[in-house]
């Protein structure tokens, strides 16, 4: 029998990376809640007092970028100019310019040319039958964690703590099985003075007994606020940036990445949207009972609207050889940006969601966007997380 500890981590939405990657998909939501044609490649640098917002933005509409990063901050929870950036008074900088023609011409799509991809780039998705979200166990109990965290301080349950928090969990595997958890590790901000011994028992009863309780056993070991002091925190000590936790955003280690972040990027970036897709392939094909885990890989040329290679590794766990999951992905999916768009419905504005805890693992469903244009409020009904649907499983078990 084989064993190995694997660990992952996850962040709150407080934590400076991820309130950049929270206000350049608010950007992007506003956008396409006016023009879904909207062309959208929007960088946030957060530091103390300040939020620069930097990129590339093609539209037939106004966004008030300084109000949609007021309202995104006050959500979060940045109400205080304790923390070192408030919502209502902190500094906003815009440096944004048009995208550039260049790609607009591989991109767009015209009578005589479909649509390509809008870079070039390598995508992975991933699935594993190990969680009922069918993802791997130490990113979703870490997301969870990490939830936890920022649900105790919204509620009131720990009102000491603040929006800038961390959470890691390292499980135990035996044969590419989870069998326990071994260590928590949880990182919260606070308030001045709040003693060590209350952190320490109120975090492990509020926050991972509820979560973890199911993995844990009498070994396990919880380090929590390991440095003793966490009163500075958010941008005031530590400069935020978009897409820097990319491997929080997707599968916590397991499995490859291509680099690509998602956040702030409409759907004609392949990035995002054919990586939602092959996670989206990988889920049914798992929830399909073909795979008990499953990687797949796209790789794109920007203009280009066919993948210039697909890849399928099943790690020997397939029920069928991997190359004919490939002739399954093949005849039943689309790959090109643009069917893949239309296929996902991802021309909507349904992306701040996913600005924090994992873009995957989520549940699909629907809500209602609000947004301001000429004075008055819109509103709209869309479905989030349609990548994360197994409508497919049962027609590829056929």
């Amino acid at each position: 029998m084989s064993s190995k500890i694997f660990t992952s981590e996850s962040v709150t939405e407080g934590h400076p990376d991820k309130v950049c990657d929270q206000i350049s998909d608010a950007i992007l939501d506003d956008l396409l809640c006016k023009d879904t044609e909207s062309r959208v490649a929007c960088e946030v640098l957060t530091s103390t007092g300040l939020v620069l917002v930097a990129g590339e933005i093609s539209t037939d509409c106004y966004s008030d970028i300084p109000s949609v990063v007021r309202k995104t901050l006050g959500e979060i929870g940045y109400t205080n100019p304790e923390y070192g950036l408030d919502y209502q008074d902190c500094s906003v900088l815009i440096s944004v310019h048009e995208q550039s023609a260049n790609i607009s011409v591989g991109v767009t799509e015209t009578e005589d040319r479909e649509q390509g991809a809008g870079d070039q780039g390598l995508m992975f998705g991933y699935a594993s039958n190990e969680t009922d979200v069918l993802m791997p166990l130490p990113i979703t109990l870490a997301h969870r964690l990490s939830e936890k965290l920022a649900a105790v301080r919204k509620e009131g349950i720990l009102p000491w703590t603040r929006p800038d928090g961390k959470s890691q969990v390292s499980v135990l595997y035996e044969d590419n099985k989870p069998v326990r958890v071994e260590k928590v590790v949880i990182a919260i901000q606070h308030d001045h003075g709040v003693p060590n011994e209350k952190i320490h028992k109120e975090i492990e009863q509020e926050v991972i007994l509820p979560i973890c309780e199911d993995w844990l056993h009498d070994g396990t070991e919880f380090l929590i606020n390991s440095t003793g002091i966490f009163e500075k925190g958010g941008p005031e000590a530590d400069t935020g940036l978009t897409g820097r936790k990319i491997i929080v955003d997707t599968y916590g280690g397991t499995g490859r990445h291509g680099g690509g972040a998602f956040s702030g990027k409409d759907p004609s970036k392949v990035d995002r949207s054919a990586t939602y897709m092959a996670r989206h392939i990988a889920k049914n094909l798992v929830a399909a009972g073909l795979a008990e885990r499953c990687e797949i890989q796209f790789a794109y040329s920007i203009g280009e609207a066919n993948p210039v290679s697909l890849n399928v590794n099943s790690f020997g766990t397939g029920s069928i050889q991997d190359e004919d999951l490939e002739k399954i992905i093949r005849d039943n999916f689309p790959l090109k940006p643009r069917e893949i768009i239309d296929y996902l419905d991802l021309k909507n504005p349904i992306y701040q969601p996913t600005a924090a805890y994992g873009h995957f693992g989520r549940e699909p469903k629907s809500g209602i966007v609000e947004w301001k244009e000429n004075g008055e409020v819109h509103s709209s009904e869309h479905n989030f997380f349609t990548w994360e649907k197994t409508d497919k499983a049962e027609s590829l078990k056929r």
